[in-house]
């Protein structure tokens, strides 16, 4: 990569397949911008996109990589940008095997291994749900027999659960299943069961929570409860302030059973929980939200969990079971049970699912305590 003419921005066009170069070197005038600035105003890109590049390792000062965007400009050096080739927002068959519950000429239904997103989106283009469906539905022609009502990233895809989560989704191949089955997720008929372990123990150990859901101010990775209605039983855990803000979300849940004791805490009080929760609604993380706020995270989440919460723990003779509980590195949560009406036949079907592997182990481990 030569280095440019100085004050000139040279712009080079590559192939359709190879990334664009941007060059630019700085003057006097420009050290007194921050980089990110500096660089979106002479490139064309937005200060998020030259942020993004920044971070990912594509840009660099006289050959030297620098990836801070409040970094000072440097009087006098060649910055180049690398910007990637633009990438088709449309999914692409591919080969991956996929373990189907059930199906017929109208839908099918899917046990989700942990790791799998559902559809594309940024930073997940490829090894997708959506990619293995396009692959296993077609015809003779190669063509999708998947619904379309999804749009083209998410062809055949009725409801979601996290990449993280495994377990049961049912997929549509009609655009007449596709409606049958949206209409009976908005109207809260669909039976949702998961599985998750916790920390603690939900008290009362069987219950209803009912709050309104939204993005985090403080994280927008994060969801968050932003109104507490009803459920006399939560009242102990805080006042939330009344808001309009968020989407209404309803989650049953029901104690299945206790492993250990919690250390510092009343008799009875477990370390961990097997617990049972069915939904009503299905808003985005709203099992991993809800857990939380009784006081009872999902053991391994990354996001809503506490990592800490077996570190307090005496040794265990059985140092695989330890191991087992430190390497569980998703949250603990299975879709286990999927029941509707066949949008079709109108038959009632209900289809269930046995733990995956990493979740059997952690339930031996948690037998232990």
């Amino acid at each position: 990569m030569g280095i440019c003419e100085r004050g000139r921005n040279v712009y080079k066009r590559l192939m359709s397949n190879d990334p664009q170069i941007l060059t630019r070197t700085a003057h006097f005038e420009d050290t007194k911008l921050r980089l990110d600035r500096w660089l979106a105003n002479w490139s064309g890109l937005s200060r998020v996109r030259v942020k993004a590049l920044l971070e990912a390792g594509k840009v660099s000062v006289e050959g030297e990589l620098v990836t801070r965007p409040k970094a000072k400009v440097i009087e006098e050096a060649d910055y180049t940008i690398e910007v990637p080739p633009a990438i088709s927002d449309t999914p692409t068959p591919e080969d991956i095997a996929l373990e189907i519950i059930y199906e017929d000429e109208h839908l099918l239904i899917v046990n989700k291994p942990a790791g799998m997103t559902v559809h594309p989106a940024v930073g997940n283009r490829t090894g997708t749900l959506v990619n293995a469906l396009l692959y296993h539905c077609r015809d003779e022609a190669g063509q999708s027999t998947l619904s379309g009502i999804g749009g083209v990233l998410r062809p055949g895809i009725v409801h979601r659960i996290d990449k993280d989560t495994s377990g049961l989704l049912v997929v549509a191949k009609t655009d007449i299943a596709h409606q049958g089955l949206s209409k009976q997720f908005a109207k809260h008929t669909v039976e949702r069961t998961y599985i998750c372990f916790v920390r603690a123990g939900p008290k009362p150990r069987e219950g209803r929570i009912e709050t309104r859901l939204a993005r985090s101010k403080g994280d927008r990775k994060k969801m968050a409860v932003v109104r507490e209605r009803g459920n006399e039983e939560l009242r102990r855990y805080g006042e939330l302030p009344e808001s309009e803000h968020g989407k209404e979300a309803v989650t049953n849940y029901k104690l299945l059973k206790g492993y250990g004791q919690q250390p510092n805490a009343a008799v009875g009080t477990p370390m961990a929980s097997k617990v049972q929760c069915n939904l009503e609604t299905g808003r985005t993380h709203q099992i991993r939200v809800h857990m939380g706020h009784i006081g009872c995270p999902l053991l391994g989440d990354p996001l809503y969990g506490k990592q800490r919460a077996f570190r307090g723990m005496k040794a265990d003779p059985d140092a695989r079971a330890k191991s087992t509980m430190r390497d569980f590195k998703r949250q603990a949560l299975h879709a286990k049970t999927l029941g509707f009406k066949h949008p079709v036949t109108k038959e009632n079907v209900q289809f269930e699912c046995d733990f995956p592997e990493d979740m059997v182990r952690l339930e031996a481990f948690l037998e232990r305590l």
